[in-house]
């Protein structure tokens, strides 16, 4: 019987790891001023569980992250993504996504494809919007959208019934959904 080795990495300053591609599950890659996805993530696309890349200068999302299976945490906070791939949807095991404080004006309608989804962070966007396909998040627990210009929300909104906290503050919400 093995037993799983978990590694925690934060990488101050920067750096990758050599030799222990089997162990390591969660990166942290926070505040390294980094303008793209670093390549040594993709050593560890077996076992990554948790990435954390916040407060970066980072634009857009190569498609390798999104062949991240055993990814569940995905925070990119505080970066200048503009966009969320429709490849999102291969993160099928995807718990937790923050996407707070960048530029992206929309969500791609398969993100329900993202079934265990339970929390999401997205306020300080320019989402007017949230696409239909975001209201088959059934696991969706957490769901935070403050600050983010949404003018309505999905006529089918009350399906998200796991739905415990819900923040809409500084929106453009006029009618909510029954």
């Amino acid at each position: 019987m093995s037993t799983k080795r978990s590694l925690f990495v934060r990488l101050v300053p920067c750096r990758c790891l050599r030799g222990e591609e089997e162990s390591v599950t969660a990166l942290d890659y926070s505040h390294c001023s980094l303008e793209q996805v670093p390549k040594e993530i993709f050593n560890y696309e077996k076992t990554l569980e948790e990435l954390y890349l916040d407060a970066n200068q980072i634009e857009e999302l190569p498609k390798q992250l999104f062949n991240l299976q055993s990814l569940h945490r995905l925070s990119l906070p505080d970066n200048d993504l503009t966009a969320l791939p429709a490849s999102i949807a291969n993160l099928i095991n995807l718990r937790e996504l923050d996407v707070s404080k960048n530029s992206i004006q929309e969500f791609p309608e398969n993100i329900k494809n993202c079934k265990v989804l339970t929390m999401v962070e997205a306020s300080v966007n320019p989402i007017s919007k949230l696409p239909e396909g975001f209201t088959q998040l059934l696991s969706l627990t957490q769901l935070y959208l403050n600050d983010a210009f949404l003018e309505f929300l999905p006529a089918s909104f009350g399906r998200l019934t796991k739905l415990q906290i819900l923040e809409l503050r500084e929106n453009q919400l006029k009618i909510l959904p029954k």
